[in-house]
C-alpha cells in the first residue's frame, strides 16, 4: 500500500505542489528518498528516524521508499522533513491516511521531534488554499501563513503534537495572523537645508514611481535626501503587502509572522555582486531588486558598482520582473521597484569646484559618469544636480514643507492613479503605463505638445525618453490636481530630463 501526504517545492515566489508517496514493502531494511532530492532532503531520513525514535516509534525491518512527485522537479530545503514523516506515520497506520492527504505540510524536524521554523510558509499557504487543503507547519511559522485566510493553518510545536492532532486526541487550534506594522520615519524633509529642487524631484518620483538619479559633490545631501524618501511614500496596499511579504517570507525577513505596510527601502553597498543585486546563488534566491519590490532601491555611489551589475538593471526596470537563469534553475521574481541613484560628478567629487577640481577636469567627469551606459541613463525619468550647501545656509531655519505635508500630496496623487487604473491591475502608477493608454491619459495640450516636439528635435530624445517625459508630466498634473496635462507640466518634466551636465 502507498500512502500520501502533500507539500511544496519553491520556484521563486511560486510554491509548486509536491506529492510525497511512501511505500513500505518486504525486503532488506532500507530507507531511501527519490525524486531529485538535494542533500538537505536526502538527510531527512536520519532526522525522521531519530524523531520517531524519540516518540518510541520503531521503523519496521522492511524497505521504506519515499518518492517526491513530480520526480523531475528539483526538491531543495529541510521543509520536506514533516511531510515525509506524515506520509510514513500514515503508512504505519499511526495517523489516518485521509487526514494526511487533506493537508499540505512543511517543517524541519529536530532529532528530539520538535519542529523548527522554515522559510516560505506564506507562499505554501497560498498553494494550500488553491488546492483546497489545510496547511500544517511549525508554530513559529504559522503566524505569517495565517494571513492567507482562504485556508486553515495549523501550527505544531513537535511531531508528537501532529500525531495527537491527526488522531483526535488533542486537536491543535487554528493559527492567527501576526501583527500588522507601519513604521513611521523620524527623518523629515525639513531637516535638509536648501535643495528645494531636489525635494521637488523626490515628491514627483514618489508620486509616480519614477526613477531618479542625483549627481552632486560629496556632502551636498544626496544620501540625506534619499533617506527621507520612505517618509513621503504611502503605505502598501493589501495586495502589495501580500506580494512583498511573499518575497520576504522566502528570505526569512518576516518578524514573528507579522506583515509590514511600510514600503521596502533597500540600499546595497557598491561592492555587492550580481547575484546579490539581481538574485541567484544556491536555489536562485531573490536579490535586492526583488526585495525592493513595491518599494525603493537606493544605490549610492552608483558608478562604483561593477559595470555588469549596472547593465543587468536595464531589463528589470522596463519589465518589472527578473528571470534568474542558472544551469539547474530558471526562476522568475517580481521587481517593480523605484530606482534612486546617487553619484559624484567625478572620481574626486569636485568637478564643478575650480578651486578643488583635479587637473584632469573635465575629462575625469566624462570618464567617471561614462561608467553609466547611455541605455541605462535613458531609463532615469528624473535627473537632478545637487549643488553644495553653503555654510551660511546651515544656520537658516528649516524651509519647505514637512514630510507629512508632502506625503499627503503624494498619497492624493497615487489615489488618483489608483482610480484611473482600477480596471487594469497590472498598471498601478504612471510609470507603468504605456502604449495607447499613455497617449490617451498623458496627451498634452497644443502648447505642451509643441514644446515637447521642439525639445525632442533639439536634444535628440529617444522614443523611450519621449514617453517617460509624458509619464512624468502626467504625474506632475496629478500632483496639481489637474485633469489635463498642460504646457507648465511638460516644461517641468523636461527640466528634470535635460541637463547641461548630466548626459541625456
Amino acid at each position: 500500500m502507498v500512502t500520501r501526504s502533500h507539500t511544496v517545492a519553491f520556484q521563486g515566489v511560486d510554491a509548486r505542489p509536491v506529492e510525497v508517496q511512501c511505500a513500505v514493502s518486504p525486503g532488506l531494511p532500507a530507507f531511501s528518498i527519490v525524486g531529485l532530492p538535494d542533500k538537505a532532503v536526502s538527510e531527512a531520513r536520519d532526522r525522521v528516524r531519530s524523531a520517531l525514535s524519540s516518540m518510541a516509534i520503531a521503523l519496521p525491518s522492511k524497505r521504506i521508499t519515499i518518492n517526491l512527485s513530480p520526480a523531475d522537479l528539483p526538491k531543495e530545503g529541510s521543509h520536506f522533513d514533516l511531510p515525509i514523516a506524515v506520509a510514513l506515520l500514515s503508512a504505519l497506520e499511526i495517523i489516518p491516511a485521509d487526514a494526511a492527504e487533506g493537508t499540505v505540510s512543511l517543517g524541519e524536524l529536530s532529532l528530539d521531534g520538535s519542529l523548527v521554523p522554515v522559510l516560505g510558509a506564506l507562499p505554501a499557504a497560498m498553494t494550500a488554499a488553491a488546492e483546497d487543503r489545510s496547511l500544517l507547519c511549525p508554530r513559529a511559522s504559522s503566524a505569517e501563513a495565517a494571513w492567507v485566510d482562504a485556508t486553515q493553518v495549523i501550527g505544531a510545536e513537535s511531531l508528537g503534537d501532529v500525531v495527537r492532532h491527526f488522531s483526535g486526541q488533542s486537536p491543535l487550534p487554528v493559527a492567527k495572523p501576526g501583527e500588522v506594522s507601519l513604521a513611521s520615519s523620524t527623518r523629515d524633509l525639513r531637516d535638509v537645508k536648501g535643495q528645494e529642487r531636489a525635494k521637488r524631484a523626490l515628491e514627483i518620483a514618489a508620486a509616480g514611481r519614477h526613477h531618479l538619479i542625483m549627481i552632486g559633490t560629496p556632502g551636498s545631501g544626496k544620501s540625506m535626501l534619499a533617506a527621507r524618501l520612505p517618509g513621503i511614500l504611502p503605505p502598501l496596499t493589501p495586495v502589495e503587502a501580500l506580494e512583498t511579504s511573499m518575497i520576504q517570507s522566502l528570505c526569512g525577513l518576516l518578524d514573528e509572522g507579522g506583515i509590514s505596510r511600510s514600503r521596502p527601502f533597500r540600499e546595497p553597498h557598491h561592492t555587492a555582486s550580481m547575484a546579490a543585486i539581481v538574485g541567484g546563488g544556491k536555489g536562485a534566491k531573490p536579490g535586492e531588486i526583488s526585495l525592493a519590490h513595491n518599494g525603493v532601491l537606493f544605490m549610492d555611489e552608483f558608478p562604483e558598482f561593477p559595470r555588469t551589475v549596472l547593465e543587468t538593471l536595464r531589463q528589470p526596470i522596463e519589465t518589472g520582473e527578473v528571470m534568474v537563469a542558472r544551469a539547474n534553475a530558471h526562476v522568475k521574481y517580481p521587481c517593480r521597484f523605484m530606482l534612486v541613484a546617487a553619484a559624484n560628478p567625478c572620481k574626486c567629487g569636485y568637478l564643478t569646484d575650480p578651486a578643488r577640481a583635479c587637473s584632469r577636469a573635465p575629462v575625469c567627469g566624462e570618464d567617471y559618469l561614462g561608467r553609466i551606459s547611455g541605455p541605462l541613463m535613458d531609463r532615469f525619468d528624473l535627473r537632478i544636480e545637487v549643488p553644495p550647501v553653503g555654510f551660511t545656509d546651515l544656520d537658516l531655519p528649516p524651509s519647505g514643507d514637512s514630510s507629512a505635508i508632502v506625503a499627503a500630496r503624494v498619497e492624493q496623487a497615487r489615489s488618483i492613479q489608483a482610480d484611473r487604473f482600477r480596471e487594469t491591475p497590472a498598471t498601478r502608477q504612471n510609470a507603468d503605463v504605456e502604449g495607447n493608454v499613455l497617449e490617451e491619459i498623458a496627451a498634452p495640450d497644443a502648447e505642451g505638445k509643441e514644446l515637447l516636439l521642439k525639445a525632442a528635435e533639439r536634444f535628440g530624445l529617444s522614443a523611450r525618453a519621449f514617453h517617460r517625459i509624458l509619464r512624468v508630466a502626467r504625474t506632475i498634473a496629478d500632483l496639481d490636481g489637474e485633469r489635463d496635462v498642460k504646457r507648465p507640466h511638460v516644461a517641468e518634466a523636461l527640466s528634470f530630463r535635460i541637463s547641461a551636465k548630466i548626459a541625456s
